[in-house]
């Protein structure tokens, strides 16, 4: 592996433990905290150890974890709704986190989609409006901790179309917590429509292959009022990504993992951890060169000048390992 900076490794001499927050325990945060949990005890003392704790919700906990000091890091997806939590907006209302900080953006590029199966005849928002049909929606549980739940909500409610819309219809959400349990449904048959993330997953390609289900175009003005309103961005997917799509697809940004610790870890702890993140995320990298790049749930080639654009003030150990690498 090639060092992409004149900067070299920092190394601790004394022993540190430290818990970091990933994922449910199978997904992209859990092998990014892997990643760097081996690179940080390689550059610390010998008795140095690394706890990766597992979520059974939505995201919110962890990052309240490592504001309340009982882990030191954790991953959040997506870091349109993160600058919120500073000063507890919208889902963190009431509940503000002021000391996060970030050490990096890992960049990914997810969207946010509603498709509904095919007997509906229903291809865009108006028609959905127009029909009600008493459709069953798979997707995350809007408990006040998942960012999907949150995030559907809105989505559905800037189109137009509130919970109490959908039930007077005669459908409802048919909660999970995960994507890939939102999307099992679906690709059972148990629900007629899938509201969810993760669309670089296989998961949706099969439940797209088995069911035939037509994504729905975002409109324009709930993708303006989503993005006033609680800073998430519009994407597309491209014509073809799915056999489908046979036009790009206006979608909700679902992108981009920032990494989270407070502001008062020791500035020696959050230089080195922002050292690996950087220099030597080619570790990282390789265990997804193996996917097309529009394919992969982590962007690669990973760029330091991009990992240093964070959604929230960067720790001041990490800003300054940017400036000396000439990242910032």
């Amino acid at each position: 592996m090639t060092a992409s900076s004149h900067i070299p490794s920092p190394h601790i001499t004394r022993s540190l433990t430290l818990n970091f927050i990933g994922d449910w325990g199978q997904a992209n945060f859990h092998r990014i905290c892997s990643w760097l949990a081996q690179e940080f005890c390689d550059r610390t003392g010998n008795r140095s150890r690394v706890a990766i704790w597992s979520l059974r919700d939505g995201g919110l906990e962890a990052m309240q974890a490592v504001q309340d000091g009982d882990a030191q890091m954790c991953i959040c997806t997506p870091v349109g709704l993160v600058p919120a939590a500073l000063t507890g907006k919208d889902m963190f209302r009431d509940r503000a986190l002021p000391d996060l900080r970030a050490l990096a953006t890992l960049p990914q590029n997810d969207r946010f989609v509603l498709a509904i199966a095919p007997d509906f005849d229903v291809s865009t928002f108006a028609e959905l409006r127009a029909k009600k049909p008493p459709l069953r929606i798979a997707t995350s549980i809007d408990d006040g901790t998942n960012f999907i739940g949150f995030t559907a909500r809105r989505y559905m409610e800037a189109h137009g179309i509130s919970e109490e819309t959908l039930t007077s219809w005669g459908g409802s959400y048919v909660n999970t917590v995960r994507p890939e349990q939102s999307l099992f449904r679906m690709r059972d048959g148990a629900v007629d429509a899938v509201l969810q993330e993760a669309v670089l997953a296989p998961w949706w390609a099969e439940m797209i292959r088995k069911r035939g289900a037509i994504a729905l175009p975002a409109e324009d003005q709930a993708l303006t009022h989503l993005e006033q309103t609680y800073g998430l961005r519009r994407n597309s997917l491209p014509a073809g990504f799915w056999e489908t799509l046979s036009s790009d697809l206006p979608t909700l940004d679902f992108s981009d993992f920032v990494v989270l610790v407070r502001n008062d870890l020791p500035d020696d702890v959050a230089y080195l951890l922002t050292w690996c993140l950087c220099e030597t995320r080619q570790m990282l990298e390789q265990q997804y060169r193996h996917l097309p790049q529009d394919r992969s749930p982590v962007s690669y080639p990973l760029v330091p000048k991009d990992m240093a654009r964070t959604p929230i003030p960067l720790h001041p150990a990490a800003a300054r390992f940017y400036r000396e690498a000439g990242h910032l």
